[in-house]
């Protein structure tokens, strides 16, 4: 009897050790992995006080982070909304809302970094401006009013003052500073610095005397320039200009930055009226696989919107080609793009006379008369109907553009030094 409890309490004790040993292993893997859970924790908190989470630009949805009262991450609410894709926040501006953007600039196959930029203090431009005086308004946009300036080593600047009840807000300003700090081309306008110091923000640009292109091919309300009535060389070497800016933007940046609203008034034109690409605040990073496009909201302005883009909301370089070919259309005729007063058939500037040799001397710029041959504007009207295509797949792309335009150019430049030195010899010939 005796061996038989005693067969049986060893029984009991060995099941007791057995699943005390069993206990022990769950209770040190619970332990492991609380250990590894928190450990990771750690580091997801760290990676997002950094700013390093990356934000999709292919699905255009950044989202929201909603914490529980651990303050655990338990859920994550996917919003819509339209942004560039963001790559931490940098650490020099800290606290002043201004995120990197992911984008590398390819020339002669190194990587770009990102250009220094000035931050102003709010004191100092309005002392550049003369307190933001009204005398001193040069322009008005979305983003707020535009003032003339002078630093004070004597560089003339223009400053852009946000405005908070503007169109554009705090995202479009940090597009602007982030992808004109990296973007640097002759052909865009440079970014001299900004300002985000309290609620204020200010972006710093060089400043362009001769303003927007739109204010010297038709009448602008409002407008401080004194238009220039622009001559056929003049305005074949602004589309050759602009043209290099988008191609710029198109084939040396990886992935590709599309503008989103290039128009005529976002090209601006120097003492020479030389072309830069201004206005960056809707810019967009685009796909970076070939054939690819970016799903956003349709933003842009009226007359300049590819239609594929204005119906779908699908983005690609393509859609800057448009915009691109209804500019060239504005240098042609001097009339804005969409004007809903003309005919109906006149309304939009995209008409098929463009392709018809005989019709498209009846849309021209009458200030352009005997300026051009009509080789030359048979040829200009050809790549912007090409541009203005329906089908984005038509379109070509603007380094094609670049390389049709540098031999018009080229050709018209021939073509004046020839006619200056004929009238040159018949003015100094002596009587016969």
């Amino acid at each position: 009897m005796e061996s038989s409890e005693d067969y049986n309490k060893n029984k009991d004790r060995t099941v007791l050790l057995t699943v005390m040993a069993f206990a022990s292993i769950t209770l040190a893997l619970l332990l492991l992995a609380f250990s590894y859970y928190c450990y990771l924790r750690n580091k997801l908190s760290n990676f997002l006080l950094k700013g390093t989470l990356k934000i999709s630009t292919v699905l255009d949805v950044p989202f929201t982070l909603a914490t529980g009262l651990d303050g655990c991450v338990v859920v994550l609410i996917y919003r819509f909304l339209d942004s560039l894709s963001l790559e931490g926040m940098d650490d020099n501006n800290k606290g002043k809302g201004i995120m990197k953007t992911q984008l590398t600039i390819k020339e002669k196959g190194k990587e770009k970094e990102k250009g220094v930029v000035q931050v102003f203090t709010f004191k100092q431009l309005v002392s550049a401006t003369g307190g933001f005086g009204k005398s001193n308004v040069i322009g008005q946009g979305g983003f707020g009013l535009v003032y003339r300036g002078m630093l004070h080593d004597g560089r003339e600047i223009a400053v852009k003052l946000m405005d908070q009840g503007g169109k554009q807000g705090e995202d479009e300003f940090r597009v602007e500073v982030e992808m004109l700090s990296r973007l640097r081309s002759p052909y865009l306008l440079a970014l001299i610095g900004y300002c985000s110091e309290s609620h204020h923000r200010v972006l710093v640009y060089d400043f362009m005397a001769n303003g927007g292109l739109q204010e010297h091919l038709y009448p602008i309300k409002g407008s401080n320039v004194v238009p220039s009535n622009l001559d056929w060389e003049t305005r074949l070497r602004i589309a050759l200009e602009a043209a290099k800016g988008l191609e710029y933007l198109h084939e040396r940046v990886s992935p590709p930055v599309i503008h989103r609203d290039f128009k005529s008034s976002n090209i601006l034109l120097d003492n020479g009226f030389h072309a830069k690409v201004s206005d960056f605040g809707l810019a967009k990073l685009g796909p970076s696989r070939a054939g690819g496009h970016v799903s956003t909201r349709v933003l842009g302005t009226q007359g300049y919107v590819a239609p594929e883009y204005a119906l779908t909301g699908h983005l690609t370089t393509k859609s800057d080609v448009y915009s691109y070919g209804v500019v060239l259309l504005e240098l042609l005729t001097g009339r804005v793009p969409v004007d809903m007063k003309r005919s109906p058939g006149e309304a939009v500037l995209a008409l098929p006379r463009l392709m018809d040799r005989e019709k498209v001397v009846e849309i021209m710029d009458p200030a352009l008369e005997g300026q051009y041959s009509m080789k030359d504007l048979v040829q200009v009207a050809a790549i912007a109907a090409m541009c203005v295509q329906m089908e984005a797949d038509y379109r070509p792309v603007m380094a094609d553009v670049v390389q049709s335009l540098v031999t018009l150019v080229k050709h018209q430049r021939q073509s004046a030094k020839v006619s200056s030195c004929t009238t040159f010899s018949t003015t100094h010939s002596p009587g016969l």
